[in-house]
């Protein structure tokens, strides 16, 4: 097992920079996730760790050692892909100890570790099957077994539940994180998935048009984004954005005036200026919420109900407001833009057009800059790019 260091690593594809000075170091036996929108250079990063994409400028270290110029097989680093990519004419068994074969290992090890890998993915029943026997999930496991089987010093992963059913994506996601606990191999695993990113990864690499925008734990990447961009993509529903402006130490938002905690107001890296304020969904309270003393004396903004989402454990409401300038940051749907949107329990009932009346926890609000998106409030230590 070794670390993976991206150092200042670029990748041109003529006129067109797929990715820009990525640095970033990996720690041996790290589970980390690159995740972003569409042509972000998250795969075209991964490949280039993997020799199938040539690095324009910069190097990229397993452990010590520089392996640009080291051919692919030679790498000792195992790839799964999204289309599983088995032999169909194969059984299971064969399939699993085909990278043995190609190394000239002998039958009595192979069998060995065809069957270790068979028990720790619990398909010892599935070994003389073939491919087109098996459900996806199942495939799914045979291709991560080929590339454990080898004992590579990596595994790269590019969006390997994504040809999944949902439920079984969930049941997957809590198998890959205790293969990684029981083999402590350094992963990189690639997603547009945030859901994958935020319950898979001990750090994940938020990237958008090939530039790193934060590297943070999960839960840190949700608390305290480094900008409008990463508050936008990481969360589901994603965070809500509005106008805003400090006055005295009271951030004014519209019609609103909150009055941030002191832990809060002690990051704040502005005086006096308008800005861009966020405001998760779970910012906003109902009655049915909190305790009344909790809600005694925090902001209030009203609105009318657009639409209610029912979620069995908790709703999201989507509501239109006049108290507060809405921006529109990130992607929604078109019935949905000018629209906010709040997390409440499901004892919370409400339906369209009914009117709402919300308070906001002033400990939930960030803020951004207007131009350039940055977060005006300190990052902790170990965050950053």
């Amino acid at each position: 097992m070794s670390s993976i260091e991206f150092e200042r690593v670029s990748k041109r594809f003529g006129d067109v920079v797929a990715v820009d000075e990525l640095s970033i170091e990996i720690p041996d036996g790290e589970f980390m996730i690159f995740v972003g929108p569409s042509g972000c250079g998250k795969t075209t990063a991964l490949r280039m760790v993997a020799g199938l994409e040539e690095i324009s400028s910069g190097t990229i270290r397993l452990g010590s050692h520089p392996i640009n110029d080291i051919d692919p097989a030679e790498r000792d680093i195992a790839m799964v892909f999204q289309n599983y990519a088995l032999y169909p004419h194969m059984t299971v068994a064969a399939n699993l100890g085909f990278p043995l074969r190609m190394r000239r290992r002998p039958k009595a090890e192979i069998k060995a570790r065809v069957d270790e890998v068979a028990q720790l993915l619990g398909i010892e029943a599935l070994l003389a099957r073939k491919p087109r026997e098996l459900s996806g999930g199942q495939r799914q496991r045979v291709a991560m077994g080929r590339s454990i089987v080898r004992h590579p010093q990596a595994f790269l992963m590019d969006e390997p539940l994504s040809n999944l059913d949902a439920k079984l994506r969930v049941q997957m996601r809590a198998e890959l994180v205790k293969l990684h606990r029981t083999l402590g191999v350094t992963t990189i695993y690639v997603t547009h998935d945030q859901t994958e990113a935020m319950t898979l990864g001990q750090r994940v690499t938020v990237l958008d048009h090939g530039v790193v925008q934060q590297v943070a734990p999960p839960q840190e990447l949700y608390d305290w984004p480094a900008n409008s961009f990463v508050a936008s993509f990481i969360g589901s529903p994603p965070m809500n954005f509005v106008g805003g402006a400090v006055e005295s130490g009271d951030v004014r938002l519209g019609k609103v005036a909150v009055t941030l905690p002191a832990e809060v107001h002690a990051r704040l890296q502005t005086s006096s200026r308008e800005l861009t304020v966020g405001l998760r969904p779970e910012s906003f309270l109902a009655e049915s919420d909190a305790q009344g003393e909790v809600r005694e004396g925090l902001p209030r903004v009203r609105g009318r109900v657009e639409i209610v989402e029912q979620l069995g454990s908790e709703s999201f409401v989507y509501f239109r407001t006049e108290d507060l300038e809405v921006m529109e940051v990130g992607d929604r749907p078109l019935d949905l833009k000018g629209a906010l949107c709040a997390r409440l329990r499901a004892g919370a009932r409400y339906e369209p057009g009914d009117p709402i009346e919300l308070a906001i926890d002033p400990a939930c609000v960030r803020l951004f800059d207007n131009d350039s998106g940055r977060s005006l409030l300190a990052e902790r230590a170990r965050a950053g790019v």
